[in-house]
């Protein structure tokens, strides 16, 4: 494998894991604050890219169209958030989960209403290229990677140097404590997937220029999602991003080497992690809510 070739696999790998971060941190956070699996914040990611796309075509402007693709994600989230888990929150986690899917498989079917089956391109915003060990990556991808690391610090300032940020924090510790102050827990639950929404309509709407928009472009990184929330382990932000840019590493790389290793090699990596540290690389102990 030559530098060229290792050098543009290494630059996409790191936009995919940045992408996949975007679309996890909100799974991460709300199972570490409520302890439910959250399925539904891959309806937003294609929300996200959908309005973006839709945004973009109307005004010729992506970057507007992020933006909405973010506030639609963060509304819907809120709305989700206040009509169907608020009523199944002292359920069995497994119920979130079934819960939580269905609300994707039905978003799908919405998305398909409005939008059709037919996959949509997005245009690119940055053409221009930058030389790197002599080859020429797309700055575009770079964005994506600066934004996404952008994100991470604001998220570790907003729960490390704001009073709402450490309520969440103690929370995804113990729910009970939290409650014990005099802190209303549900304010905080809604806060959480507020923001959790806006990431992963985020997500969807950076990925949209690398992709083409598709209705079923939920369902099929769902597996990844999975893998990536279980390697950094459970409700772990440094551990999400970790584990997103390892799992976007492996995937680039090893379409490289064999192209069955970008589906294959993510498993391969997720059962060695979980033989070492069942909880994954920075997570905890189930702890009570």
């Amino acid at each position: 494998m030559d530098i060229q070739l290792l050098t543009s696999g290494i630059t996409f790998g790191l936009s995919l894991g940045s992408i996949f971060f975007l679309m996890t941190i909100g799974l991460s956070l709300c199972f570490g604050l409520m302890r439910v699996i959250s399925l539904d914040q891959l309806l937003y990611y294609s929300v996200g890219g959908y309005i973006t796309y839709s945004v973009s075509l109307l005004i010729g402007n992506l970057w507007l169209g992020v933006l909405a693709g973010m506030a639609v994600g963060g509304i819907l989230g809120f709305a989700v958030e206040r009509l169907v888990f608020m009523r199944i929150y002292e359920r069995d986690i497994t119920f979130s989960m079934i819960t939580s899917f269905g609300i994707l498989i039905g978003g799908v079917g919405v998305i398909k209403f409005f939008w059709g089956l037919v996959p949509r391109p997005v245009p690119v915003p940055i053409d221009s290229q930058i030389d790197i060990l002599g080859t020429d990556i797309p700055v575009y991808r770079l964005v994506v990677v600066a934004i996404a690391l952008l994100v991470y610090g604001g998220i570790w300032l907003f729960l490390n140097r704001t009073i709402i940020g450490k309520a969440i924090r103690a929370g995804i510790e113990d729910v009970e404590h939290v409650e014990g102050l005099g802190i209303n827990v549900y304010r905080l639950f809604s806060i959480t997937f507020i923001m959790a929404g806006a990431l992963s309509g985020l997500a969807g709407g950076l990925h949209a220029p690398l992709i083409m928009v598709d209705p079923q472009m939920g369902l099929e990184v769902l597996a990844f999602a999975f893998m990536i929330v279980i390697i950094g382990g459970l409700g772990s932000i440094k551990g999400t991003l970790i584990s997103s840019f390892l799992v976007g590493q492996v995937v680039s790389l090893g379409s490289l080497v064999y192209a069955p290793l970008a589906q294959m090699a993510p498993f391969v990596l997720m059962l060695l992690i979980l033989l070492l540290k069942p909880t994954g690389l920075y997570g905890s102990p189930l702890l009570k809510r």
